[in-house]
């Protein structure tokens, strides 16, 4: 009884009814409405999950209308990440027709970033380098940055433009806090030093020719996976040292600059000395952040939405705080001004998305996109899902 009367409502997903994680309540733009609290006038779909071959989604870009790229990591195993298109066709009268998701590359190592880039290519970043492929046609891997690390506890690499098409990318730190044997953090790190830190953004200047200048911009950033370009103001989302406290230590919103130093491994949010320090340091000598955000609140990525664009949020920068505690589990939006830099405090968009037995799981957004028709979108990586929130 419970399949036939799903089935009437147009819930039917591949041949079954959706089911655990997420539980329909309705429909919305004819998919399966999910209950997380949206804002006034607005309603989150299911459009796609496990069921269509989603194994771990971590980002998506509109290429063309009702055409979409997705990064699947597949898992933090070598080798398992995929690059996918999902094309919607909203006029299908059979639910089970409105989404195909095609394979279009195969056994990426640990991908993460996906751009559209000034050339109109698609640039996509793999654990240990950066390549791109024109969005129509076959795809072909035109390697632009190679020989990036990958390895450690910050393999993955997040990608932005700037306005000059210089490329920027997360280079994260191998550790956590660069602590020694003894669990102290020493007075110089390794790691985060020579000409080629970790824990750093680096900026890339793609040649005509072929060659790339690639060089450490900011550093001091533990893990860069939230960047993002707008006006003339590189944004950049701190994802903090691992404390097991439930406060501390709070995330970051940098404003990077050439040069420019933030803190990691020495100093934590405010210019506040991190805990186990071998040595005193001088955090006043660190640049400070824009902002302090909530601890463990992980900011997975930044969307700067263009102001032409039909979205509410045009002109905004969405963030997608993924935290597994209380603090993540939600999109946040905080507004810009001309230049890029933030004015107030960041704004819920959806929240109210903890666990709930049979209704649904909790969230876990990591990747943001707006359509031309200002539809925002999202990908889970844990609930292997992509998400849509319309008009009602």
């Amino acid at each position: 009884m419970k399949r036939l009367f799903a089935c009437a409502l147009g819930l039917c997903w591949m041949g079954v009814v959706q089911a655990a994680p997420y539980a329909p309540d309705g429909t919305c733009g004819g998919f399966p409405r999910l209950k997380i609290a949206a804002p006034t006038g607005q309603c989150v779909a299911l459009v796609a999950d496990a069921t269509r071959g989603l194994r771990f989604p971590r980002r998506i870009v509109e290429v063309s209308a009702n055409r979409y790229w997705l990064i699947d990591m597949g898992s933090w195993e070598p080798r398992q990440g995929r690059l996918l298109e999902m094309t919607l066709n909203e006029a299908a009268k059979d639910p089970a027709e409105r989404v195909r998701i095609t394979t279009l590359a195969n056994r990426l190592d640990r991908p993460l970033g996906l751009v559209i880039g000034p050339d109109g290519k698609a640039y996509v970043g793999e654990a240990g380098r950066i390549w791109r492929t024109a969005t129509t046609g076959p795809v072909v891997q035109e390697v632009v940055v190679d020989q990036l690390p990958a390895d450690g506890a910050h393999p993955l690499k997040e990608i932005a433009f700037g306005p000059k098409g210089q490329l920027f990318i997360n280079v994260g730190s191998h550790s956590d806090a660069c602590r020694d044997a003894s669990g102290q953090v020493p007075a110089r790190c390794p790691e985060a030093e020579g000409p080629r830190p970790r824990g750093a953004v680096y900026e890339a200047v793609l040649g005509r020719d072929g060659q790339v200048a690639l060089r450490p911009y900011a550093t001091g950033l533990r893990n860069a996976v939230a960047l993002a370009f707008v006006g003339d103001t590189l944004l950049q989302g701190e994802n903090s040292i691992d404390y097991p406290d439930a406060n501390e230590p709070p995330e970051e919103l940098n404003l990077l600059r050439e040069g420019g130093h933030y803190g990691w491994p020495h100093c934590v949010g405010a210019r506040k000395p991190a805990r186990a320090l071998r040595e005193p340091v001088d955090c006043r000598a660190t640049d400070a952040p824009a902002q302090v955000w909530p601890a463990h609140a992980a900011p997975l990525h930044f969307l700067a939405v263009p102001t032409s664009s039909p979205s509410p949020w045009a002109g905004q920068l969405l963030v997608a705080w993924h935290g597994h505690r209380a603090t993540g589990q939600r999109v946040m939006s905080l507004n810009l001004d001309a230049r890029g830099r933030p004015v107030g405090r960041p704004m819920e968009v959806l929240g109210g998305w903890d666990a709930v037995a049979g209704v649904r799981p909790k969230g876990a957004p990591t990747g943001l996109a707006v359509d031309r028709a200002g539809r925002l979108w999202m990908v889970e990586d844990r609930n292997k899902t992509v998400l849509m929130v319309r008009a009602e």
